[in-house]
């Protein structure tokens, strides 16, 4: 990415100007984009209108940011995300966290679509995220360091905040949810990973695997952005089950669990 920072800056001034700023930002998984209708005092901006700006390829990711009114905040949705498997850079994938970091944004919440690894996770259920463990070869700090966000060497020892997971939990009890916690594999895709590699992940330690989340957690870690991260298991992985993995299930489930996803999401917002 050439000059990144007044590509950064552009795309904040657009953003700025069209919807304002906002508290605490969203980024919406697969099957999660209808989140937007909770919102009130609601302002949009399509991707396409932000200059400099990648345009999101996959079906269930909208392309567009809402800004509203949340739980009296004001909250920033990121309706649709980028992935290294769309052929973007890791700069273009985390593009939207540094216009973030800009915004004034402290806290994110990151959502997703992943395949169950841990097999007393029935599919549907909601995944608080604890830590994450990098199989891509990727990261997106790689390169010169941008000093304007943070540091060359960002700690990652609570890469997902404690106080937020605390208040995710809370939430879930009182909504009556079931809440599992667990760590989050991040590998390339676009292919769904092999029975083996799962096998792999599992021995490792991880009870979730995907294809996001992770680059935009560490770049949000890296600007000083407090991370919640949850996931929604809308399938189980390869060889779990004797069945073929297709994206129309992942959308699917996650049309089914929309309505407690978003009310654990509203809880959660408003005790920030």
């Amino acid at each position: 990415m050439k000059n990144p920072m007044k590509r950064i800056e552009k795309a904040v001034r657009a953003l700025e100007s069209a919807c304002g700023k906002a508290d605490i930002a969203i980024v919406l998984g697969s099957g999660l984009g209808d989140f937007g209708k909770e919102l009130t005092n609601v302002k949009e901006i399509p991707y396409e209108d932000i200059p400099g700006f990648p345009v999101t390829t996959v079906p269930g990711h909208a392309g567009k940011f809402i800004f509203g009114d949340l739980g009296g905040k004001r909250v920033m949705l990121m309706s649709g995300r980028f992935h290294s498997y769309e052929g973007y850079s890791m700069d273009e994938v985390t593009l939207p966290i540094r216009i973030m970091s800009q915004l004034g944004i402290k806290n994110l919440i990151l959502t997703n679509a992943a395949g169950g690894v841990n097999t007393s996770f029935p599919v549907g259920c909601l995944m608080l995220i604890t830590d994450f463990i990098n199989l891509s070869g990727k990261n997106p700090l790689r390169g010169k360091n941008m000093d304007t966000f943070g540091p060359r060497f960002p700690d990652m020892t609570n890469a997902y905040d404690p106080a937020l997971r605390e208040m995710a939990l809370e939430s879930a009890k009182e909504l009556g949810l079931e809440l599992q916690q667990g760590v989050y594999c991040w590998m390339n895709g676009p292919c769904y990973e092999t029975p083996a590699e799962i096998r792999m992940v599992r021995i490792l330690g991880a009870d979730a695997v995907g294809m996001s989340t992770v680059p935009e957690t560490i770049v949000a870690r890296h600007c000083g952005i407090r991370v919640l991260g949850i996931s929604c298991i809308t399938n189980m992985a390869a060889g779990v089950l004797n069945q073929p993995i297709n994206h129309e299930e992942v959308m699917e489930t996650g049309k089914r669990v929309r309505n407690d996803f978003a009310s654990l999401l509203k809880s959660v917002v408003d005790k920030m």
